[in-house]
């Protein structure tokens, strides 16, 4: 599954008409927007969404009015190996109900000490900015889709 990166201001998503990259913004997240060259409309992605630095990272979780769902990882982790695909099945079951985001704690280290991460996997749901909820540990799609209805109401 295609995965997406964060900027400061939006997600750099291409046209699948004309593939012109074009930028979905976060404040606007609920609007339709339309590609800059073909003027197709573009469809908010259901795929997982990769943080690389804080500011795109802040910028994400404190403007998308969604919740955001964040899979904070590292690479040498086994169990973040592991459910790497239950994240993937997860970002297609939720559709556009929720953004699914990775954190790798070894390449943004400062998002990670920011929000206490002490243990990986650790999963957080945050709404307008603010944690709602984290749980810890592998667990299938469905479990984490669960969790993040239940922290969203």
């Amino acid at each position: 599954m295609a995965h997406l990166t964060a900027d400061p201001r939006g997600l750099i998503v291409l046209c699948p008409s004309c593939s012109q990259a074009n930028r979905l913004i976060y404040r606007q997240w609920d609007a339709v927007t339309r590609c800059g060259r073909c003027k197709v409309e573009l469809v908010r992605p259901a795929v997982v969404v990769e943080a690389h630095d804080p500011g795109s990272f802040g910028s994400l979780v404190a403007q998308v009015p969604c919740p955001v769902f964040v899979d904070f990882w590292a690479p040498w982790c086994g169990p973040c190996r592991s459910v790497a695909q239950e994240i993937e099945r997860l970002a297609a079951l939720m559709g556009n109900q929720a953004l699914i985001v990775k954190v790798n704690t070894e390449e943004v280290p400062e998002v990670a000490t920011l929000h206490r991460i002490q243990s990986i996997p650790t999963f957080v749901v945050f709404r307008g900015g603010l944690e709602v909820s984290r749980t810890s540990g592998a667990m299938p799609a469905s479990r984490l889709r669960e969790f993040i209805v239940q922290a969203a109401e």
